[in-house]
């Protein structure tokens, strides 16, 4: 049995000199019970799929060079400032510019984070509150509170909404409780950067975006 395994063959075999199709469950099918559209479909996507390989490896390596170029900039700031530690590169948002400010490199940090079961707790001293409240308590925080506790389609609690609880002006001690609750409950996950740019053709207009998605690279 010869395997063909680059080229415009990819996904058939050779099998006693004759050609066969792998299909989706992993077996064979004859050259000649194979319809052309679906030939053409086969050819099309692995055309496709070659060309968003290719262009993935390359934002990856981007991202690299990007990162690294950063990187390089940010120890020479500090070392201008006295500040000289081997590694050091920048942390959190920052903004690059070019000298004639038409140019703009973004770096933005986003934080993932988990709730631990201080939040259970959190959410039963809430529920307590609003039973009592309910008569007199205010429309919007029960709506804040009800959306800060709906789950979204991964099952994860709405981090931005239970932070939004941690701002409203509440001075009833089993509200206060819950606040750290809330605040024990955070656990940081991780962190990611997201590479932004963008141009514009004065100073006076506003930026252009240069789209290059480097989220998943």
């Amino acid at each position: 049995m010869d395997i063909v395994e680059d080229g415009p063959q990819a996904g058939v075999e050779i099998i006693k000199d004759k050609l066969f199709w792998i299909n989706h469950k992993g077996g064979y099918t004859a050259d000649e019970l194979v319809k052309p559209k679906d030939k053409l479909e086969d050819q099309t996507v692995r055309k496709i799929i070659q060309f968003a390989r290719e262009l993935s490896d390359q934002i990856a390596r981007f991202k690299v060079h990007t990162m690294s170029d950063l990187a390089a900039l940010d120890q020479l700031v500090a070392e201008q400032y006295g500040f000289v530690k081997a590694g050091n590169k920048g942390k959190g948002n920052r903004t690059y510019m070019s000298y004639d400010g038409l140019l703009r490199v973004t770096v933005q940090v986003a934080e993932f984070m988990d709730f631990g079961p201080e939040l259970q707790i959190a959410k039963a001293l809430i529920d307590e509150c609003l039973t009592e409240w309910s008569a007199d308590s205010r429309p919007e925080i029960q709506t804040i509170v009800t959306r800060a506790f709906n789950t979204d389609q991964e099952g994860k609690v709405n981090r931005s909404e239970i932070l939004m609880l941690l701002k409203l002006d509440i001075s009833d001690a089993r509200w206060l409780k819950a606040m750290d609750a809330i605040r024990d409950a955070q656990r940081p996950r991780s962190s990611k950067e997201y590479v932004r740019f963008a141009m514009r053709e004065s100073v006076s207009v506003d930026w252009t975006a240069i789209t290059v998605d480097m989220a998943r690279a």
